[in-house]
């Protein structure tokens, strides 16, 4: 449970219609599988102790003992899992009877929850035999020797995790328009429980996938879904044991016509994380709500749920292009608008050769489409200096060639000795000034070029730069218009290999310049060149960006802890890099964020294209005085 990860499991167990006994073995041979496995929140199906299809005999005083005594075998023989797990029964109170979950824990009823909505349409008929939950009324009464409350309104809070809140709703409940849940999850119940035996029609598992995905994305919670399966009555209906587990609109693990567990893990600290900063979350209404407390002993949760080691990049193959081309147009149609309203005659880009410069024109290319503008309104403008290689510029030349932008060619090598002379700064001190004055002149030929042609200068640097910092103030770091200031560099690569692919067959030399530059070493070209090639890369001397990025997204995005993001970098790529590399970059990422601050926070304007963007003026504000060292302190003890 370490670091906010719950082991949960969805069961279906093989059941016999009304025989209880054999029911309640069933259930906690499951139940003593689940804690083999490591699961700590169980949740079962609807009536599983005595089958949903008993029909009339739902009324018989034997059945309703029966399934009594075997939730009393079932208490009695997990009276030693450390596990939570709900199972479904009939209770009957006061001459009526109620579709129930009862919550369960070491032997203890930590409470029953009565089904709110009754289907009674259709295949359906729950109102003959049962009543509907009461809206504000709890009963206290005894059953199997407990004393325990009967209502809906039910938390159920974890003493060593406080942000595991468990709710729970039972089948139909969440098909109707206002369900439980929502008052629950208002309430602080981030992970619910739904016990079910919904039948299988064609087309249903899709409805049901639906709503239990959805319900968790609104609601910004965990769901797991248990339903009913072999066993129940094949009278009229077939039951498919369709289970699902789900967190804030994503299916984690999913069976259908299946008996046994269905696992995954399910991180509550990221859920909470995400209600404290949607203020669109509820507040706890007026309602009463019945806590129950519970204990887990702490240990670390075993990972089996996916995490994408390049979290910004699209992974489905099948909506590759469909994903690639919305990204595209979300910034060109940025773009699109400032150009518009600023009447600029022209869009100029410094193109280095380089993935940046490479993505930005490809962009702005997009956007002269959109304004029905010709592509020579684009001036692209290389400008070889002392580490620019052969290879940079004529990619960078062939590239505004396919494009059909108007190129031109400015050597800043002469300029930049000038300054260098005036500065007093030796062309054999290769420190930080040798670096930036070259950055800062390029940065100054493209302002002066957008005057003289009444343009707009175009922003190459991406949103990994700009966590890391790696731009020079004043130099490439300034813009009229950001159009890459929300990509981060996995993406911008995935990008233009995508870009690749899709003009392979219409243009092939444009295929063929944009794979060189794939294949080129990501670097700025500061330093002179050596024997031709590129002597200095970035990746050398910040890291590798596949782990930066993947830094970035859950430090940022999802507000996680250096040791949780750690733990999750070793998961996820741990196969690519060891222990000791991922913790070296990690504290170096660490690091630079906080200490660049200032660079983020006067950034040129530029669009917003997926979770995470950096901007001062959306989603990231930070003073750039704060101070890493509880974030450093942390890192230090993994060590």
């Amino acid at each position: 449970m370490r670091d906010g990860f719950v082991k949960v499991a969805a069961g279906t167990p093989k059941i016999r219609v009304a025989d209880c006994r054999y029911n309640a073995e069933q259930i906690f041979s499951l139940m003593r599988e689940a804690d083999k496995q490591g699961v700590r929140v169980l949740c079962l199906p609807e009536l599983c102790l005595t089958g949903y299809t008993c029909g009339d005999l739902f009324l018989q005083d034997t059945l309703l003992r029966g399934a009594e005594e075997g939730l009393k075998t079932i208490l009695e023989a997990t009276r030693n899992l450390d596990m939570v797990a709900a199972v479904g029964l009939p209770v009957r109170f006061r001459s009526k009877l109620y579709n129930c979950a009862a919550v369960i824990h070491k032997g203890e009823l930590l409470g029953l929850i009565p089904k709110t909505y009754l289907p009674n349409y259709g295949e359906f008929y729950e109102k003959r035999w049962f009543e509907p939950a009461p809206e504000d009324e709890y009963f206290c009464l005894t059953l199997c020797g407990q004393t325990t409350y009967l209502g809906r309104n039910q938390l159920f809070k974890c003493d060593e995790l406080p942000e595991l809140v468990i709710g729970v709703e039972i089948c139909e409940d969440l098909w109707a328009p206002a369900p439980p849940s929502v008052t629950l999850a208002a309430h602080g119940a981030t992970l619910i429980l739904n016990l079910s035996a919904s039948d299988e029609v064609v087309g249903k598992d899709s409805y049901r996938r639906q709503l239990v995905t959805g319900q968790s994305a609104r609601l910004l919670c965990g769901y797991v879904y248990a339903d009913a399966g072999d066993g129940e009555s094949s009278t009229d209906l077939v039951f498919g044991g369709h289970n699902l587990i789900a967190e804030n609109g994503a299916l984690l693990s999913e069976r259908r016509f299946h008996t046994g567990l269905t696992v995954s893990e399910i991180d509550v600290q990221r859920l909470a994380f995400e209600r404290r900063r949607n203020t669109t979350f509820p507040a706890a209404g007026q309602e009463r709500m019945d806590w129950s407390y519970f204990s887990l002993e702490p240990g670390d949760t075993k990972l089996t749920r996916y995490v994408s080691p390049n979290p910004f990049v699209p992974e489905d193959a099948g909506d590759r292009a469909e994903r690639c081309n919305e990204i595209l147009r979300i910034a060109a149609l940025g773009l699109k608008k400032r150009l518009e309203h600023t009447h600029a005659k022209t869009a100029v880009v410094g193109l280095s050769g380089g993935l940046d410069s490479t993505l930005a024109i490809l962009i702005t290319a997009v956007a002269m489409k959109l304004l029905d503008r010709p592509a020579s309104d684009i001036i692209a403008v290389t400008m070889p200096c002392f580490g620019t290689t052969d290879r940079t510029r004529d990619n960078a030349m062939e590239l505004a060639e396919r494009l059909g932008a108007t190129l031109k060619r400015i050597d800043i090598g002469e300029a930049v000795k000038v300054h260098f002379k005036d500065i007093g700064q030796s062309m054999e001190d290769h420190s930080v000034t040798f670096e930036n004055g070259q950055a800062r002149e390029r940065t100054q030929v493209l302002m002066d070029i957008a005057n003289q042609t009444g343009g707009m200068v175009i922003g190459t640097g991406d949103l990994s730069e700009l966590a890391l910092g790696w731009a020079t103030y004043n130099g490439d770091h300034m813009s009229m218009y950001a159009v890459n200031a929300g990509i981060p560099k996995t993406l911008v690569r995935h990008l233009v290999s995508f870009v690749s692919d899709d003009k392979g067959s219409e243009d092939p030399r444009l295929s063929a310049v944009l794979d060189d530059i794939l294949d080129t070493p990501v670097s700025p070209e500061l330093l002179p060149a050596v024997g031709g090639k590129i002597s200095q890369k970035t990746e050398d001397l910040v890291g590798p960006y596949e782990l930066h990025d993947f830094f970035l997204y859950y430090a940022i995005r999802w507000g996680f802890s250096p040791r949780k993001v750690f733990r999750l970098a070793e998961y996820a790529l741990g196969e690519r890099y060891d222990r000791a590399t991922i913790l070296k970059w990690l504290n170096n990422f660490y690091r630079r964020f906080f200490s660049q601050q200032f660079k983020r926070s006067c950034l040129p304007d530029g669009p917003k294209v997926g979770s995470v963007t950096l901007s001062p003026r959306g989603d990231w504000r930070m003073p750039s005085d704060a101070v890493a060292a509880l974030w450093m302190a942390e890192l230090e003890s993994l060590n």
